[in-house]
């Protein structure tokens, strides 16, 4: 079974590397009885991954139960895996199975393990181990076989370093770990799902579904997205419910997603904000600072050469703690004097250094540096372009000569979408 059919059988909406990869590994582990952490931010849909797991092992004629095991306290949470039996504390009238008992050869799915009191934990280590559990108020040990999947939203290994998680326990959950991407790690499928959710809010009340324009969709898919694809979802359906238009644009997004243009990067003066129709701003400004970046790097390769040339020639460099009477130093003829300033002893001179004429030593270029372009005049003045659009053209002609006209890696490299690139090569004439 490929992962397309996989998708389409379990609802996965997206094509990102990092979501194939997740259920790629649940799809080949499934068969197996091994123990799985799932690892991901609250929303990201780890749930949707334990019954995958479930639904292509050799336990899915059996039952699957899931657990919040942050959403109950300690005695509850011991009664509901474990069991009880009469009188094992107030209120216990009648005897009570819990779950290892009555989903035996089943799945039981263990969310927000990291939540779990610390006394049950050792409980749970027993069942994993040696397949055994004790009821609440009962000496007699039970077995059980059942397949422990878990999930969690906390980086255990923080927890396990407090103190708050056990050692032993982690390492024997994390048998085969899935990392499920955040919303925002796969923006090329962010427009996918919300048309499925509205498409699917539409089918539901009868009415047509909501669409984005361009704008709208580069603004959905350049936000943070905190609450990751159950956001998502709330904002589709309240869009669907109570926006008139059936095409959203920029502005009307804004007023459901207030903070889609707050970035982590310093302001622009003059920059778009809600009150304005063009919301393309945020994605400029992340352009021009990818465009610095570049420039920061190109300046550090022209120090790098300046070095290497005068390491090569062996060149004296002028000490600017020199009295006033020092002569100036001109980098291409020397000390403007025939004479030597008085300040400097003599062998403070260069060997290269001819006091008996001004005519400087032949420049010696290293054999390792990339040989330039000659054809300059002796002073030329260069009036570099100031306009936002040329650096952008720019940095996107550089992004794709690096990766040799591959789109989706040029795109990934720019911080932006496939389909935003599309557009600005269309917009700005790049042959690709």
């Amino acid at each position: 079974m490929n992962l397309q059919s996989i998708k389409q059988r379990f609802g996965i909406i997206g094509n990102s590397a990092t979501l194939n990869h997740a259920l790629k590994t649940a799809v080949q582990i499934a068969p197996t009885d091994l123990t799985v952490l799932i690892a991901g931010a609250s929303g990201v849909g780890k749930e949707s991954f334990s019954k995958i797991i479930h639904n292509l092992s050799q336990r899915k004629h059996k039952k699957f139960i899931a657990i919040n095991c942050g959403a109950l306290p300690e005695s509850t949470l011991y009664s509901e895996l474990f069991g009880h039996t009469k009188n094992a504390f107030t209120g216990a009238t009648t005897e009570r199975k819990g779950y290892f008992e009555t989903v035996n050869e089943g799945t039981i799915f263990l969310d927000e393990i990291g939540e779990m009191p610390p006394r049950l934990q050792q409980f749970l280590l027993r069942v994993l181990e040696q397949g055994e559990y004790v009821k609440m108020g009962s000496n007699k040990v039970e077995k059980t076989d059942v397949r422990i999947i878990t999930a969690t939203n906390v980086n255990l290994i923080d927890a396990v370093k407090k103190g708050k998680f056990r050692e032993d326990l982690y390492y024997r959950l994390n048998t085969v770990p899935i990392k499920v991407p955040l919303l925002k790690e796969r923006p090329e499928d962010i427009h996918l799902l919300f048309r499925k959710f509205a498409a699917d809010f539409a089918e539901r009340y009868k009415t047509t579904p909501v669409r984005l324009d361009e704008q709208a969709q580069m603004l959905l898919e350049n936000y943070a997205w905190p609450g990751n694809i159950r956001e998502l979802k709330n904002i589709a359906q309240q869009i669907s419910a109570l926006s008139e238009d059936k095409m959203i644009n920029a502005e009307q997004l804004l007023a459901f997603i207030p903070n889609a243009l707050k970035r982590n990067l310093p302001a622009l003066p003059n920059q778009v904000d809600s009150s304005s129709s063009d919301s393309s701003g945020f994605y400029e400004r992340e352009i021009l600072f990818k465009f610095l970046y570049e420039m920061k790097k190109d300046l550090g390769d022209v120090k790098a050469l300046i070095s290497e040339l005068a390491l090569t020639n062996n060149l004296q460099m002028p000490n600017h703690n020199t009295s006033t009477n020092t002569p100036p130093f001109n980098s291409m003829q020397g000390y403007t004097s025939n004479t030597p300033p008085s300040n400097f002893e003599d062998n403070d001179y260069d060997a290269n250094f001819d006091t008996e004429s001004t005519t400087p030593n032949p420049l010696i270029i290293n054999s390792n540096i990339p040989k330039r372009d000659n054809n300059f005049s002796e002073v030329e003045e260069i009036e570099e372009s100031l306009s936002l659009e040329d650096m952008e053209r720019e940095l996107i002609k550089k992004a794709l000569k690096k990766h040799r006209g591959r789109r989706k890696e040029a795109a990934k490299e720019l911080g932006i979408s496939e389909r935003t690139l599309y557009r600005k090569i269309r917009q700005y004439g790049i042959e690709a």
